[in-house]
């Protein structure tokens, strides 16, 4: 029997990477490392791959990558081989390709990556080996294969690099339970699968429900009016076909000449069994028993939820932890290149910070509801109210400028020598000071300059 496949692993995978999509990747303190950092990424297609290899740690538990140069100069200098110039990129690697060498306290600290291409028509395997010699250096060698698997002497290479840790691994944060996966992540969706089948089981119940749902007419063959081709055999109507002919004098009801059934659609029985299975999904993932579930006729998932429940974040802090190790080693590794073979001077020890996109968890509009009242319960505190409009109209720095000084000018005008003098139209409360009076209609402060050309070329 071949199930019809609801394909739910990709949907699991895919919810658990939204919840690791970085914004922006800066140094921890001032800088000159920023605008190397944002080329070196935005080159490497780093926003599109990394999505990728989110989706494939919890698929296969393990993702890596590993810096290299493109279109250098190599030479040798006192026996050692070096290179000059080249563009630094990101190889960016699938689990079965990645081959840990030395493991050590869980991190891997030598490693092998293989790759096989079609060049030129051709197939060739790259073999890349990361080793550290006696001194702690790094050395890369390259070695490649044909089709029959010969290795091609003369097209290897070998070269000495640093003490920097030339590649990155990314596994799932959870421990894993295999036997022989020394160096490897869990893959989420390898204890899960007798679920992910249960999720199909229970579609194709739904389906065959569904598709065998058609009302069924049976009428006696006496009112059939079946007519005989040229063949002699009996020729049906395509109204006819259907119906159901029930032959004999007999119908299921005797007193009946036409007899309806219809067959009865399980929604409520199967959306139960749908509840269920996707609850011990959504355990199994690690996001407690309501990441996937029926609500008022709606799936609900866990960008509603799992902002309400604290076990949901500390498992998503364990994920990010390992996802901000995985950018850093990349980011380190690019900056030592650099300053080997580009002659430039970044720190590869400083500190980085990641910043992810929360907009998954968060409910924006309780977010902003709750920055309006800090900024109307504490008027004394000017940021509060900046950083609301800022957030609310989606304001760059400059435009909030603007805006404030617009709205500090009004204010001034509607201000005398005894006070602050209540404008008409606005409803304000007397002896409430102009400050707390801007704030109770932060909602119209916009209003007052769509008009400007600040707003013109926004929208």
């Amino acid at each position: 029997i071949t199930l019809k496949r609801l394909n739910f692993a990709k949907r699991c995978c895919s919810d658990d990477a939204n919840l690791c999509e970085v914004i922006s990747v800066s140094p921890e303190e001032s800088s000159n490392s920023q605008e190397f950092i944002d080329t070196f990424l935005t080159a490497n297609r780093f926003d599109v791959r990394y999505r990728e290899q989110l989706e494939k740690t919890s698929a296969e538990g393990t993702v890596g990558a590993y810096t290299y140069l493109k279109n250098a100069e190599y030479y040798e200098s006192d026996g050692v081989i070096t290179a000059r110039g080249g563009k630094i990129m990101i190889n960016y690697v699938d689990a079965d390709c990645i081959i840990p060498l030395t493991v050590e306290n869980k991190l891997i600290t030598e490693c092998a990556f293989s790759s096989t291409n079609k060049i030129k028509g051709k197939t060739k395997t790259t073999l890349v080996i990361f080793s550290m010699n006696d001194r702690g250096i790094y050395e890369a060698q390259t070695v490649y294969f044909d089709a029959n698997g010969n290795e091609l002497k003369e097209e290897g290479t070998q070269i000495t690099l640093g003490d920097v840790k030339p590649f990155a691994i990314m596994t799932n944060a959870e421990v894993n339970n295999l036997d022989n996966m020394e160096g490897y992540g869990l893959p989420k969706i390898y204890n899960t699968r007798p679920l992910f089948m249960a999720a199909d089981l229970c579609y194709n119940i739904l389906y065959g429900d569904l598709d065998k749902g058609e009302k069924i007419v049976f009428i006696n063959e006496l009112l059939s009016c079946i007519q005989q081709g040229e063949d002699g055999l009996p020729e049906l109507t395509p109204q006819q076909k259907k119906l159901f002919v029930l032959l004999g004098e007999k119908l299921p009801t005797e007193n009946s000449l036409v007899h309806e059934y219809n067959p009865q659609i399980r929604i409520s029985d199967i959306t139960q069994a749908f509840e269920l299975v996707l609850s011990l999904i959504s355990l199994q993932f690690g996001y407690g028993t309501k990441k996937y579930t029926f609500e008022n006729g709606q799936i609900t998932t866990a960008t509603e939820y799992i902002g309400e429940r604290q076990d949901e974040m500390q498992e998503l802090n364990k994920q990010r932890k390992q996802a901000t190790d995985y950018i850093s080693d990349i980011i380190h590794s690019a900056m030592w290149f650099s300053n080997q073979f580009s002659g430039t001077s970044y720190d590869v020890t400083e500190e980085l910070s990641v910043e992810f996109d929360d907009s998954y968890i968060e409910d924006r509009t309780a977010m902003l509801e709750n920055m309006r009242n800090d900024a109307m319960s504490f008027p004394q505190i000017p940021w509060l109210l900046e950083n609301y409009i800022q957030q609310r109209y989606n304001l760059s720095d400059e435009e909030l400028e603007e805006v404030m000084a617009g709205a500090t000018e009004e204010e001034e005008e509607n201000l005398d020598d005894e006070g602050f003098e209540e404008p008409s139209g606005f409803g304000f409360t007397a002896g409430i000071t102009a400050r707390a009076s801007l704030l109770s209609v932060l909602d119209l402060v916009p209003e007052k300059y769509l008009n400007r050309e600040l707003f013109k070329k926004k929208a």
